[in-house]
């Protein structure tokens, strides 16, 4: 039996949670929002707290946010990125704190709002401050 394929309806800077399922590359990212950066026929390509995954779309859902929103997500989603390269590229971080902060940057990846508290902001702030900037 045929299966229909749904159209692709996302769109560039929409905003979507992902959806695990049986895809063992997004394994532990089920929960986590990310931000479409492409679209092809039956999958996209998003951005999340630790890199771009190219999935199905049956692996994403929408979560509806208006254009401001997605927005904010966008600014969010630079500032953890930021927070990753600034992790990769200061290798004297000792292993037990590399592990928290990635914890830390993975729960910013999962929250279900496209905003930041005032304390997830200077949790972020902190962690530039603490290992440097990049030129």
């Amino acid at each position: 039996m045929e299966r229909t394929q749904v159209p692709n309806t996302y769109q560039i800077g929409e905003v979507c949670q992902i959806l695990a399922k049986d895809n063992p590359e997004l394994r532990g990212k089920g929960g986590c929002w990310g931000i479409v950066n492409h679209v092809g026929e039956f999958s996209c390509t998003v951005t999340m707290w630790d890199g771009e995954y190219t999935v199905r779309i049956n692996h994403l859902k929408p979560l509806n946010y208006l254009e401001s929103e997605c927005q904010q997500v966008q600014e969010i989603s630079g500032k953890r990125s930021h927070a990753v390269r600034l992790i990769a590229l200061v290798e004297c971080i000792p292993i037990r704190s590399l592990e928290t902060v990635k914890s830390l940057l993975q729960s910013l990846g999962k929250l279900n709002r496209p905003y930041l508290t005032a304390v997830e902001e200077k949790l972020l702030t902190l962690l530039e401050s603490e290992y440097g900037r990049i030129p």
